[in-house]
Order: structure tokens, then C-alpha cells, then sequence
């Protein structure tokens, strides 16, 4: 098969040259321009301008003037119902914003339509159920009364006001949709800055979130680097930074949000994520498993587990089984229907992977299948499956965020436990297992905001989402996004 054609729109949209979108409209930027290049190919089609900080400056007093003229007092029914249009809207243009997203980050055609798209208004949907439910509680208090006075009391869900979201560019729309849409449906506004390496799937987003009714103002964009996230965390009209990125930035985030005015902030910051295979796992299914947990979007998955722990009674089955199925995928271009496997998303990241297959033997382990860039234009690499001869080998301590398996045998539960927890990161794990009860035994047991069990990776927007330990601060989804877009008011009154 070969590629597909590009739609109009989508050829249409680039050649506009859009840099941001700031109060309903967009314009150009007045910063440095950054090459936005094809991963499949390595040659740049497009770029996007920085904005200055007059330009952020001006979206974040956009998302200011919005949020105390409009959107706070906003019935909440109304504020679900636009979300719902746009929802409908990333349906309709869904081909289009996934071949946007494709060209982008080099994400199959097949995974952006099912998940920048799908997903993305799944979500919306769900969001959008959420209006009209955001309530505070009555209380009783039990204050003295001296002179038969009495006393109630009341607690209110107030928006805590614009909101900075700093999007990474794996998956730079669905990501976004988490933000936005838990700030909108608090009644908050937003500011949001995609990664420089894939702005135009969010920057087209924009356009359709007005189309659908949003007020101008409530959601602007603004392109850019480090220098560009700085300057809207450290503004002194942004309430709440959230931020999805690596551990090492996440840190430095969450330092200046706090500097730069007690700034409140959700982290989710990646992680080394562990699965474990238990004796009585059938091998057909720990091979499709292994897969579904660490070759998704090429390991380009926050959620996606990158060490495996497998029963030494079990290990050389499952590993020659993934190693077969890796032999079988079809690597190539991301618009080519019938690719299995992409490139990685941009060349330093592309970079940075390479760099773990030369040291590899040197540090306890052996690559079993791939382990090489591929000789051809844009950013590929194999599907890469290694053993590990010691707990502390390189591809089982350090986050390489790329199709990467690293296998080590344990004997026991105790064994496995000790290693699934042995990480500084806790975002999520998984156990595969026969056994319901020993399942549920260990699970309270794993270091991790999320566990699965017989699944890994897919998550669900009812229920919540974040890390522990360095794998982040906060919570996305299911009812806990409420408390960090909103602010806790407790009313009394004496009568």
C-alpha cells in the first residue's frame, strides 16, 4: 500500500501559517520561527513562531478578561453543551485533524484517528457530563449557642481562574482535551502551550472550539519552547499550571509555580513503568501482553511499561514469542495504512534512544531482537526486545520513552514485588496472572498510581489517572480532576 492523499483542508490550514490563537483569533507570532518536520521523512513542511511575551502577555489577559466576563457565570448546562459541540466538530474534521497529527509526530494514521480523535471526544463527552454536578455540601456545625442564636453551614466549588496547560507532543491533542476540558467545565479558562515539535493539531482545535460557541478568550494558544512555559507559569494572572512532561522539567515546573506565587500545580511526569508475569500466565497472552504494554505509538506512551518481570519458569517462552511478533511488523510510513510501526516523534528524542543500544551490553543486558536505527530517511528504529542479567542493568533503571522491552527473570512473589517497586517513578504497572485472589493480594502492594491487571496502557476517562512518587503530583479523570480546578469556599451563618 502507499500513502494516503493529504485533504485540502489539512494542505490549506498549513499553508495559513497560524502561530497561535489568542482572544478568537488567529495570527502570527513575533518570536523565533521552529522547524516543524516530518518524522517519516526528516525534511521540514512547515514552521511555528514563538510567541513574545507581549503575545502571552495578551492570551493569558484574554483568558483573564474571559473568565471573570463570561465563562465563570456561565449557567454550567450551557458550558457542557458547548463542549458537546465540540465534540461533535472533532468528529466531523476528524480525518483532518489526524492526518495533522500524523504529519506531526509520526503516530500511525490508524492511532490518531482511534486516539487523538476518538478518544479526544470521548472524553469531551464525558466532561461535558459533568455540568451541572461540580457541587459544595451542607454541614452542621457545633458552635455553642449563648443566646439561642443557631448556626449552618455550607461549603461552595468555585473555579480557581486561568489556567496554563503544557502539552507534550506524544499526544498533542488528546492530552490537551484532558486540560481543557477539566478547566472549562469547572468554569475556568485557558491558556494552553503545545510542544513546538506538533502545534498545528491543537492550533486547528482552536478554531473548531470557537465554531462550536466557546467565548473568545476562554481557550487561547500560544506556541513555543521552555521560554514560552516559563513565561505563563510565572504570570502573575495564572492560577493553576498543568503539565504533562518528563520527571527533570517537571520539577523545575512545579518549583517555579510555587516561586512564582504559591502557583497551584498538576504534574504528571511520566515513568519506568514495571509489568509482571506471573507462573500461570498463558504464553499466547503474555506475548500479546508484552505488545499492547510497551510498543504502542513506538514506547511513545507515558502509561507504557518498559521493564518486565517474568516468572524464570516462563522467561525464554515469552521473550522468543515477542521476539517472533516483532519480527512480523511492518515498519514504515505513518500515512501507509498498513504500517504497524512509525517513526519516533522528532530527531532529538530520536537521538537520545539510539544512545541506549550502544551502551546496552556494557550495562547487564542483551538485545534479543532490534537495537539499531534504521538506514533510511525520517526517525526510525527497530522494535527493540532485551534480557537483563542484573536488577540494576541501564534499561531497567532510566526511562528511555521508546520501544524498548527489557526482561529480567524472578523466582518468587517477594521477588517480584521488590523489583516492580524497585523505580523512583509510580505512574502505573500491570499484573498478568490466572489467579483473581493472588492478583488482588499484590496489588495494594505495587508503587503505582494506576494497576492493571491482564492490561496495560488504556485508560478510561471515569476513572483517575496520575503518579506517585516522581511520577507526578495530582489526579486527571473520574471525579478527581474537580479538586484541582477548583477552590473549597466555606460559607457559616449565624441566625
Amino acid at each position: 500500500m502507499s500513502d494516503i492523499a493529504l485533504l485540502p483542508e489539512v494542505r490549506a490550514f498549513l499553508q495559513q501559517g497560524h502561530d497561535c490563537f489568542i482572544n478568537g483569533e488567529y495570527g502570527r507570532a513575533s518570536g523565533p520561527a521552529h522547524p516543524v518536520v516530518n518524522p517519516a521523512t526528516g525534511e521540514t513542511f512547515a514552521e511555528v513562531r514563538e510567541a513574545d511575551p507581549a503575545q502571552t502577555d495578551a492570551a493569558v489577559n484574554a483568558a483573564h478578561h474571559a473568565f471573570h466576563g463570561t465563562w465563570r457565570d456561565m449557567a454550567p448546562l450551557q458550558r457542557g453543551a458547548i463542549l458537546n459541540r465540540l465534540a461533535d466538530l472533532i468528529d466531523q474534521h476528524g480525518e483532518e485533524l489526524a492526518q495533522l497529527e500524523t504529519l506531526c509526530s509520526g503516530k500511525t494514521i490508524q492511532l490518531s484517528r482511534a486516539f487523538e480523535v476518538g478518544q479526544s471526544s470521548h472524553f469531551l463527552r464525558y466532561y461535558a457530563g459533568w455540568a451541572g454536578k461540580i457541587n459544595g455540601e451542607t454541614l452542621t456545625p457545633s458552635l455553642p449557642s449563648m443566646q439561642g442564636e443557631r448556626y449552618t453551614a455550607f461549603t461552595l466549588r468555585e473555579p480557581v481562574g486561568v489556567v496554563a496547560g503544557i502539552v507534550p507532543w506524544n499526544f498533542s491533542l488528546m492530552i490537551a482535551i484532558w486540560k481543557i476540558a477539566s478547566a472549562l467545565i469547572c468554569g475556568c479558562t485557558v491558556v494552553i502551550k503545545p510542544s513546538e515539535f506538533t502545534p498545528f493539531t491543537l492550533l486547528r482545535l482552536a478554531g473548531l472550539a470557537k465554531e462550536a460557541g466557546l467565548p473568545d478568550g476562554v481557550l487561547n494558544v500560544v506556541c513555543g519552547t521552555g521560554a514560552c512555559g516559563q513565561a505563563l507559569i510565572e504570570h502573575e494572572k495564572i492560577s493553576k499550571v498543568s503539565f504533562t512532561g518528563s520527571m527533570n522539567t517537571g520539577r523545575k515546573v512545579g518549583a517555579q509555580a510555587m516561586q512564582a506565587n504559591l502557583t497551584r500545580a498538576t504534574l504528571e511526569l511520566g515513568g519506568k513503568n514495571a509489568a509482571g508475569f506471573l507462573a500461570d500466565i498463558d504464553t499466547q497472552k503474555a506475548v500479546a501482553g508484552v505488545m499492547e504494554a510497551a510498543y504502542l505509538h513506538q514506547g511513545q506512551v507515558c502509561a507504557a511499561a518498559e521493564r518486565f518481570y517474568v516468572h524464570r519458569s516462563r522467561l525464554d517462552e515469552i521473550v522468543d514469542g515477542v521476539a517472533a511478533q516483532l519480527k512480523q511488523l511492518k515498519i514504515g510510513s505513518p500515512l501507509d495504512e498498513s504500517t504497524d510501526f512509525g517513526p519516533l516523534s522528532n530527531r532529538p528524542h530520536f537521538e537520545k534512544v539510539s544512545q541506549y543500544f550502544a551502551s546496552a551490553p556494557d550495562q547487564g543486558c542483551e538485545i534479543v531482537h532490534g537495537g539499531r536505527a534504521l538506514d533510511r530517511p525520517g526517525f526510525f528504529i527497530e522494535p527493540t526486545l532485551a534480557v537483563a542479567d542484573r536488577r540494576d542493568a541501564t534499561l531497567l533503571q532510566e526511562e528511555v520513552f521508546g520501544p524498548v522491552a527489557c526482561f529480567l527473570p524472578f523466582d518468587d512473589e517477594e521477588e517480584l514485588l521488590t523489583l516492580m517497586n524497585d523505580s523512583p517513578y509510580g505512574l502505573t504497572a500491570s499484573l498478568w496472572t490466572n489467579d483473581l485472589s493472588r492478583a488482588l493480594r499484590l496489588v495494594p502492594r505495587i508503587e503505582a498510581g494506576t494497576v492493571w491487571v491482564n492490561m496495560h496502557t488504556f485508560i478510561d476517562p471515569a476513572v483517575p489517572f496520575g503518579g506517585i512518587k516522581g511520577s507526578g503530583i495530582g489526579r486527571e479523570f473520574g471525579s478527581a480532576f474537580i479538586e484541582d480546578y477548583t477552590e473549597l469556599k466555606s460559607v457559616t451563618v449565624r441566625y
